[in-house]
């Protein structure tokens, strides 16, 4: 038992490395770090709100409040999907804001070397480059990297980018 804890603490130790909880929105895998995240609540129906953004895909309530939950497909410009979320917990730096993150499904933690981090490639969709950190060769294809702080739903709506297809939700 105690070599598995030095193991363990000598990852952690390692200022090379970090560990990324892997999800998906469509066929495609995303991770974001595991110590951006409060709690995974799981799957979830949300309550929609009136005349929000696209990027909103409505509130949860969450430990005696409502978070807003911020849809992850929304971003990527995918159509909504038929089935429940995943959402995820996750607070700003600060600690003043607590939001959440749907997603289509949440896989496992991975452990990656923060040097293997690829930079966005220069093809990429501004908005998408905006959102990401960059990307990880995995075996099983890319990983792209998010940055939590600018999933933040009082972010998204400062930059503008993500308000567009408001009126497509609202007639579907």
């Amino acid at each position: 038992m105690k070599i598995v804890a030095q193991q363990t603490d000598s990852i952690h130790d390692d200022g090379d490395s970090c560990s990324l909880c892997s999800m998906y929105a469509g066929d495609e895998s995303f991770g974001i770090d595991t110590s951006k995240i409060r709690e995974v609540l799981g799957k979830r129906e949300l309550e929609r709100v009136p005349m929000a953004p696209a990027f909103v895909a409505g509130v949860v309530p969450y430990r005696g409040d409502v978070l807003t939950a911020v849809s992850f497909r929304a971003l990527l410009g995918l159509p909504d999907s038929k089935q429940a979320g995943c959402v995820l917990v996750l607070e700003d730096d600060e600690g003043q804001e607590r939001y959440g993150l749907v997603v289509d499904a949440v896989g496992g933690v991975v452990t990656v070397n923060r040097n293997m981090l690829e930079a966005n490639p220069c093809t990429l969709e501004a908005r998408c480059k905006w959102l990401f950190e960059g990307a990880y060769k995995m075996q099983t294809g890319l990983m792209v990297q998010l940055d939590p702080q600018k999933l933040r739903p009082s972010r998204l709506a400062e930059t503008g980018m993500f308000s567009q297809g408001m009126a497509q939700r609202e007639v579907a």
